[in-house]
């Protein structure tokens, strides 16, 4: 009898918070948006979408956290030594290719993974398309979006977005995943860094209009009140200075070794001794740690990859690792992914997600099972946890560990009250009526009280 009520009790909150999400979504991404900035800097715009849907203040990204990697991990749900894309400059010791930003095109870096617009292409008949979102345009599993967009800076956001809804209205076919990829703030944040609140704060204005064009355009073409629209982005930006320079060359010839990528986390492949080239470099200066490819801490999950080299080197936050004396970025990204400077955001609206909520933080490689579960697919194996985001998500049932110790407090108080009155009112039915009987006087050994 104790069972029924609680089930009854769980169907009906579940009713209330479960539903059918529609299965088409829009994923963007604003380079370099760092999470903090939401709160700095007025934006009208991407606040109104915030507030008719919901916001993660933080996304703790992957390390490390530069642009390639986890653009990657965002979409595949993988940390970086399980997807491959280890760094935006790579070399792989078995094949001796590189890879570079420039030189990406190579469908061997890309295929240890399968990012989710082929996986939307390989079930349900899905058509996927992209507009400059990295790797879209490579053939993965022998596979490109089936619209795409060859990665060309001077194409302008508008541009973009036009192709991007032009795709997203076809009707034949119909396309129910898009990316759509734009450089800033990240291109100014490196430029002047963070803490130039004048130049970032008319970077930060441009792209905000940029998301009210979006939505205008979306709204429009009448796709806004069905399409599920994620916007987010790859890692922060931190502020850098010119007094806060590593030099290799003070600490180690260059003879030694090759920089296979660069500050403010460097890759170093070393020519000959590699215990010579470590020592040197462990002690070249006190804000950089260096690590054997072995010693690389557990929490980074950035050691059982190939790609990545035998040393690594990883600078303080705001310092930057250069070989000769000479600063050339404001600001940069890479660092520890535990720094609040290294995270963005995320926000999403739309008939999947809930509207209003609000979390603190969930791991970039949680937003995978998330856009699987609204397109309905079968995601590939991945480090992401769809219950991290369920909070996020309309048709979840939703609740926390305060909330959910209340409720079955409540419930067990309910059911001790109601099995009481049922017992109290099944032994009341159950006992014979007593009839009247004189009153009897107990009696013991000692002689009765006479009066």
């Amino acid at each position: 009898m104790q069972l029924v009520p609680a089930l009854c009790l769980f169907a009906l909150l579940s009713c209330c918070c479960w539903g059918s999400p529609a299965h088409r979504l829009l994923l963007v991404s604003f380079d370099g948006f760092r999470a903090d900035y939401l709160r700095t800097y007025r934006l009208p715009h991407l606040r109104e979408l915030v507030e008719d849907g919901v916001l993660v203040e933080r996304v703790h990204n992957a390390f490390i956290t530069k642009t390639f990697p986890n653009h990657y991990s965002i979409v595949t749900g993988l940390y970086e030594e399980s997807h491959g894309i280890v760094a935006n400059d790579m070399y792989d010791p078995d094949a001796k290719k590189k890879f570079s930003q420039f030189n990406d095109s190579d469908p061997f870096w890309w295929n240890e993974a399968v990012p989710i617009w082929v996986t939307n292409q390989q079930q349900n008949n899905g058509s996927s398309a992209a507009a400059m979102w990295p790797g879209t345009d490579v053939r993965i599993n022998n596979t490109t979006p089936r619209f795409f967009m060859k990665y060309n800076f001077s194409v302008t956001f508008e541009e973009r977005v036009e192709k991007v809804v032009g795709w997203l209205s076809s009707s034949e076919p119909v396309v129910n995943f898009a990316a759509l990829y734009w450089e800033e703030p990240d291109a100014s944040g490196h430029k002047y860094g963070p803490d130039d609140t004048e130049h970032m704060r008319r970077v930060l204005e441009q792209v905000d209009e940029h998301i009210g064009f979006l939505t205008s355009k979306l709204k429009a073409s009448g796709l806004w009140d069905t399409l599920n629209v994620i916007i987010t982005s790859d890692h922060g930006m931190a502020q850098c200075s010119p007094e806060k320079l590593i030099v290799l060359d003070a600490c180690i010839g260059r003879g030694n070794y090759t920089l296979i990528d660069r500050s403010p986390v460097a890759a170093v492949l070393p020519k000959n001794d590699k215990k010579y080239v470590y020592d040197l470099l462990k002690h070249c200066n006190d804000h950089m740690k260096v690590y054997l490819k072995e010693e690389i801490p557990d929490r980074f999950h950035y050691r059982h990859n190939k790609r990545i080299q035998p040393i690594i080197l990883i600078a303080d936050e705001g310092w930057t690792i250069v070989q000769h004396g000479a600063l050339s970025k404001r600001g940069d990204h890479g660092y520890d992914n535990t720094l609040p400077s290294m995270h963005p955001f995320l926000a999403a609206r739309g008939p999947a997600f809930r509207r209003g909520s609000q979390q603190s933080t969930i791991n970039n490689v949680d937003i995978y099972p998330m856009m699987c579960h609204i397109l309905g697919l079968t995601p590939q194996p991945h480090n992401g946890t769809l219950s991290h985001a369920k909070c996020l998500l309309a048709d979840q049932w939703c609740i926390h560990l305060p909330e959910a110790v209340g409720i079955v407090i409540g419930v067990l108080m309910v059911l001790t009250t109601f099995s009481c009155i049922v017992i109290i009112i099944t032994k009341s039915r159950a006992a014979p009526p007593h009839p009247f009987s004189r009153l009897q006087l107990q009696s013991d050994d000692d002689d009765p009280l006479i009066g």
